[in-house]
C-alpha cells in the first residue's frame, strides 16, 4: 500500500471532533438567539464556546471558524439592535 492510499482512507472521528462540532453548533445557535434576546447575556458565552471548539479539533475547523465569525457578527448586530431600539443590554 502506498503512502497516498494510506492518506486517502477516511479517518474516524474521535470524541474531540464530535464535541467540537456540537460546541460549534451550540455557539451558532446561542448567538442567533442573542439577536432576539439580551445580547450581553448570551454572546460572550457563545464566543467562549466557539473559541474552545476551534481549539479542540482540526477536523471541524471550518465549522469552528464559521462559529467564531457568526458569533462576532451577532455580537455587533445584537449590540446595534439593542442600542437603536433602546432595549436593555443586560
Amino acid at each position: 500500500m502506498s503512502a497516498e492510499a494510506a492518506n486517502a482512507e477516511p479517518t474516524r472521528s474521535g470524541p474531540a471532533d464530535i464535541v467540537s462540532g456540537y460546541l460549534s453548533a451550540l455557539a451558532i445557535f446561542a448567538s442567533l438567539v442573542a439577536l432576539a434576546w439580551h445580547p450581553l447575556r448570551l454572546v460572550p458565552f457563545a464566543i467562549v464556546l466557539a473559541l474552545v471548539a476551534s481549539g479542540m479539533s482540526h477536523r471541524n475547523r471550518r465549522l469552528a471558524f464559521a462559529a467564531v465569525v457568526i458569533t462576532a457578527i451577532c455580537f455587533f448586530l445584537g449590540m446595534t439592535i439593542a442600542v437603536v431600539t433602546q432595549r436593555p443590554l443586560w
